[in-house]
């Protein structure tokens, strides 16, 4: 399967770098949730819809029967995503967690290989090692580390394979399906897979009152309507290897939001394993030199 080659702009590439910090304020919104992190993160997706469903109606005669089915598919990928990286954040720190959901690049780039006949530029796997090495030094540099934050850290670790099987299928789709339509659609395989968890994991929670309802909101304008919209936007015009190197920028920015919020501290090894991952992905982008696609 060969998908169309992306322009890879720069402009694009800032554009889902300002996706993956809307994406990054996540986990201040879900630890500001009462409800448990499924159910909040069942209310993300409902709370959505309404709004996906204004911004795609338009275009949802553009779907065929085929294409449903894959994007009800990727909405439980997307759901096994929430569910691991919302229970993640009750163990580990918020940019820990953003952290390892994030490492897709062990995911993405194998199967885009083979299944989407991807070209690996010569020294894309170079920036990739940066980058990696730089989540090392990030993850060993964690100021007070606790057997609690390891297991978070293995929460998010497996999140990271569910969005790397929603990344690659919004990809798939991207030419020819709108990121609204994609999110809209999507959002109902993701519902059902949330409220099925949920009960059986939390039993299902109903908000009650504004200090209930407004991270809720939070997350829905942020995560669902804005940071995964832009993003499915996005795989239309940037190449997935690219882009999922892109998102582990999203830690970085998590950190940042965490310090600001939490006061969570950043210690002087994590300052380190930063610098080197934002030297890995700009270095990745240079691979991909933006140009005109017919």
């Amino acid at each position: 399967m060969l998908i169309e080659t992306r322009s890879n702009n720069t402009k694009d590439v800032l554009l889902e770098l300002l996706a993956v910090s809307f994406l990054a304020t996540g986990g201040i919104f879900v630890k500001f949730s009462s409800l448990g992190p499924i159910n909040t993160g069942f209310y993300r997706v409902l709370f959505s819809l309404p709004i996906l469903f204004l911004l795609a109606f338009k275009d949802l005669n553009q779907l065929k029967k085929k294409d449903v089915l894959i994007l009800l598919i990727s909405g439980v990928f997307l759901a096994g995503d929430v569910s691991l990286w919302n229970l993640s954040f009750s163990y580990t720190s918020v940019a820990n967690a953003n952290l390892f959901a994030n490492l897709t690049p062990f995911t993405v780039v194998p199967v885009s290989y083979f299944l989407f006949k991807e070209k690996i530029p010569k020294f894309y796997l170079v920036g990739v090692l940066i980058a990696i090495a730089g989540v090392v030094i990030l993850v060993l540099g964690k100021a007070n580390p606790t057997q609690g934050n390891y297991i978070g850290d293995l929460l998010s670790f497996g999140a990271s394979f569910f969005y790397a099987g929603f990344l690659l299928i919004t990809y798939s789709l991207s030419a020819r399906i709108s990121s609204s339509v994609m999110m809209f659609v999507s959002g109902f395989g993701s519902l059902v897979a949330l409220f099925v968890s949920s009960s059986a994991i939390e039993g299902f929670q109903v908000p009650h009152g504004w200090h209930e309802v407004w991270p809720l909101l939070g997350l829905t304008i942020c995560l669902q309507v804005v940071g995964h919209n832009l993003l499915a936007h996005c795989q239309g015009k940037v190449n997935v290897n690219l882009s999922s190197v892109i998102c582990l920028m999203q830690p970085v920015i998590a950190t940042v939001y965490a310090f600001v919020c939490f006061g969570e501290m950043i210690s002087v090894w994590e300052m380190v394993g930063i610098a080197v991952v934002i030297a890995g992905v700009f270095m990745v982008k240079m691979q991909y030199p933006g140009r005109n696609v017919k």
